[in-house]
C-alpha cells in the first residue's frame, strides 16, 4: 500500500510541480484552502484544469476544497482582500501575509488527521523570507499539531532547497503542463497581470531557467504598463 500525502495546491507553478513529484510514489490528496483573498477565483480555475491535465487526471485523489477565512482579520483594505498587490520590483517581503500557513496547515492537518493521513507537503523554495516557511517552524508546528489532534502530522517542503530555475526544470521532467499554472495576485480572466511582483518572479525564473515563458499576461512583464 501507497503512502499518502496531502498536498497544498494553490494552483501555482510550484505546487503544481510539488503536486506532480508527490504523485511518483504517494497517494496524493491535492488541499485548497480559501481564505478569503482577491485571487482565489482565478486560483480555483486553474486548480481545477491542472487536476483535469493528463499529467494528474487519475492520478491523483478528488480536491478537497477547504474553507478557512480571514476576512474578520484583515482589513478590507488589505492588499490581499482589495486586489492591489505590491508592484512588479517590490522584495518579497512585501507580500508577507501574516499566519498564512499557520492557517492552511491547521485546516489541512484537521483534515488528515479525519482520514488517517499523516503527511503535509507544501511548497516553499530556497530563500524564501518568511517566519511561518522555516524548518524550525515546520518542526515545532508539526509536533504541536499531533499533541493537539492526537494523531501524526509531518510537514514536509520538499521542494525548499531548489530555486524557481531548478523547480522549473524538475517540472518539465515531470511534464507538469505550466500553462495551465497561476502565479499572480491579480489575475483577469485566465490572465496573469504581469505587473504584480509573483508575476516578476515567474517570468524570471522562466529566463534563469532558459525556457520560453508561454505564460499569457495583460501587460509585458517589466514593459512600459508596470505600475
Amino acid at each position: 500500500m501507497r503512502s499518502e500525502s496531502a498536498v497544498l495546491l494553490s494552483g501555482g507553478l510550484d505546487s503544481a510541480v510539488l503536486l506532480a513529484s508527490e504523485a511518483r510514489d504517494r497517494a496524493v490528496h491535492p488541499v485548497y484552502v480559501s481564505t478569503g483573498l482577491a485571487w482565489e477565483a482565478g486560483e480555483l480555475e486553474s486548480v481545477e484544469r491542472l487536476l483535469a491535465a493528463p499529467v494528474f487526471a487519475g492520478r491523483v485523489r478528488p480536491l478537497a476544497h477547504l474553507e478557512a477565512s480571514v476576512r474578520d482579520i484583515y482589513a478590507a483594505s488589505h492588499w490581499a482582500v482589495a486586489g492591489t498587490p505590491p508592484a512588479y520590483d517590490t522584495p518579497d517581503r512585501d507580500v508577507y501575509l501574516q499566519g498564512r500557513n499557520v492557517i492552511l496547515l491547521s485546516k489541512a492537518a484537521l483534515y488528515c488527521a479525519t482520514r488517517d493521513i499523516s503527511r503535509i507537503a507544501l511548497g516553499p523554495l530556497a530563500g524564501n523570507p518568511f517566519p511561518d516557511a522555516t524548518p524550525a517552524f515546520f518542526a515545532a508546528f508539526a509536533r504541536a499539531l499531533s499533541l493537539g489532534l492526537d494523531h501524526p502530522i509531518d510537514i514536509a517542503a520538499p521542494l525548499s532547497a531548489l530555486h524557481k530555475p531548478d523547480v522549473i526544470a524538475l517540472g518539465l521532467q515531470l511534464e507538469v503542463p505550466f500553462d495551465l499554472t497561476l502565479s499572480c495576485m491579480n489575475p483577469s480572466a485566465g490572465l496573469h497581470c504581469g505587473l504584480c511582483s509573483k508575476c516578476r518572479e515567474r517570468h524570471d525564473g522562466f529566463a534563469r531557467a532558459g525556457v520560453p515563458d508561454s505564460t499569457r499576461y495583460r501587460h509585458e512583464p517589466g514593459g512600459a504598463g508596470r505600475s
